[in-house]
């Protein structure tokens, strides 16, 4: 029997089975929806309805519709394309980083975060093509021949660049993503009981038959794919923040951008992912997958990446004033007094102080005070990209032209709206979809405390276990397939 360390703290409770695994991931899939779910639903569906509201005036009307003036040319909208951008961070981390460095606890959530990653990317488009304004003629911005003037892209432009790093961030997280549902797939197609159920999982799975051969090449992907995504975890938001470093716009030609917006990003996707987890962990019982220690190294992440984004902050000051630039200076200033004090004081309160609660070991594995932590960091961090935004331009070298931004009923109901679209996707994924990667939860199984028994001649698997490893594949790819699950 396999030698196990009693200091370590199981990654699965409740003396789970590769049959319970099995049992528990697909009983939200294969169950009617219930109650809560479609309550969810519902008020999901209503949000959605407001964004395409929204995006009708927008589209109809023009963007006069939104709260823009001369001088704040980017505000509201920009904002929420950055909120959503670094929303997404936390997905390809877990996923593509956690695996290079066999960090075995991203196994219960790397699932949920990838989803995450791709529909908070999704609803981030939204913002540049509605920016636009005639998004029916976006085919100018591309390259083509001469018929359409003198109008050429600006491949020096880093608003390029955003498009082909979110383009290809997005792309290969979707493949990443789809590559580790495909064994998941396979096993709810032999559990399936209706036909058109059957049809639709045979068809995502594509003929999953489990062999060695398929395990060897679903694990060559995924080490290629994580490979591919580790860069473009820390390329794509540096990108979106080189659209302001490389300005000449105060408070936003500053080289710490690249290093500080990465920080942040993956700072709010943590949050984002707990908020998620907390909830999907109660509604679909999976508390023994998606542990108090899950739950404590998330916070711990968190604050780390909390403490990375405040001494950011404090660095801005710090050069703006060795700078010497009366500019830079003034910039900095009217963020923490001027009239949008208020914006400031609630990032600085939401983004460095309270994550610094996360020492107390008390509030590290607090599952309540946990969840209130993960949303007032994600509304901390959409008050930074706030105030970067909004308080660099409403008072320029021009003094004749400061104004003040505020918001209109349809910013907002985009913004709103966009939450709307991001919470149905999700609830859609967490019910049609296994939640939790099986393959990759049975895998890591040796790795709990009381899960040793499972491991004694006694267990039907054990042999095919031991087959199954002697190819170099899973231990979950002897038992995802089995028709007996």
């Amino acid at each position: 029997m396999q030698h196990v360390s009693p200091v370590r703290e199981p990654l699965v409770t409740g003396g789970k089975t590769y049959h319970d695994v099995t049992q528990d991931v697909c009983r939200q899939v294969e169950a009617a929806p219930n109650i809560r779910w479609m309550a969810a639903l519902s008020v999901a569906l209503f949000l959605l309805g407001v964004f395409f509201y929204s995006v009708y005036r927008t589209l109809w009307y023009g963007i006069g519709e939104w709260g823009l003036n001369k001088t704040v040319g980017w505000a509201w909208d920009i904002t929420n394309f950055v909120w959503w951008v670094g929303i997404g961070h936390a997905g390809t981390l877990i996923s593509a980083v956690l695996l290079l460095f066999r960090q075995k606890w991203r196994t219960s959530i790397n699932r949920a975060a990838e989803a995450m990653t791709i529909f908070a990317v999704i609803c981030a488009a939204m913002f540049p093509v509605l920016h636009m304004g005639r998004p029916w003629l976006a085919f100018y911005v591309f390259p083509l021949q001469n018929t359409l003037g003198s109008l050429w892209v600006n491949f020096n432009s880093p608003l390029l660049w955003d498009v082909f790093a979110i383009s290809t961030y997005f792309s290969v997280s979707l493949v990443f993503w789809y590559t580790g549902l495909v064994p998941d797939f396979a096993t709810i197609r032999d559990r399936a009981k209706g036909p058109i159920a059957k049809v639709a999982y045979s068809l995502l799975s594509f003929g999953w038959k489990g062999s060695a051969k398929h395990w060897s090449r679903y694990e060559t992907v995924s080490l290629i794919l994580a490979g591919v995504s580790t860069p473009l975890v820390l390329s794509v938001h540096t990108i979106v923040s080189m659209d302001f470093a490389t300005s000449v716009v105060p408070g936003w030609h500053t080289t710490i951008f690249p290093p500080y917006f990465v920080a942040g990003a993956i700072f709010s996707g943590f949050a984002m992912v707990l908020t998620l987890m907390l909830i999907t962990r109660v509604v679909f019982k999976l508390e023994d997958y998606i542990t108090i220690e899950h739950i404590a190294l998330m916070n711990k992440i968190m604050m780390i990446t909390g403490s990375i984004v405040g001494v950011a902050y404090i660095t801005e000051f710090f050069i703006a004033w060795y700078s010497g630039v009366e500019f830079e200076q003034y910039a900095f200033i009217n963020r923490a007094t001027g009239p949008y004090w208020w914006a400031y004081w609630s990032m600085m309160t939401c983004n460095v102080i309270t994550p610094q609660l996360v020492w107390f070991r008390r509030v590290r594995y607090s599952i309540p005070l946990t969840f209130i932590l993960s949303i007032i960091v994600n509304i901390g961090m959409w008050f930074e990209r706030f105030v970067i935004i909004v308080t660099s331009l409403h008072r320029d070298y021009l003094p004749s032209s400061w104004a003040m931004f505020s918001p209109t009923i349809i910013d907002i109901g985009i913004y709103v709206g966009t939450i709307g679209l991001f919470f149905t996707l999700f609830l859609l994924f967490a019910k049609f979809f296994p939640v939790i990667n099986m393959a990759e939860v049975k895998s890591v199984l040796k790795y709990t405390v009381d899960n040793g028994p499972t491991y004694t001649g006694h267990d039907p698997h054990h042999h095919a276990h031991q087959s199954a490893t002697t190819h170099g594949v899973p231990a979950s790819a002897s038992v995802n397939y089995d028709k007996h699950d």
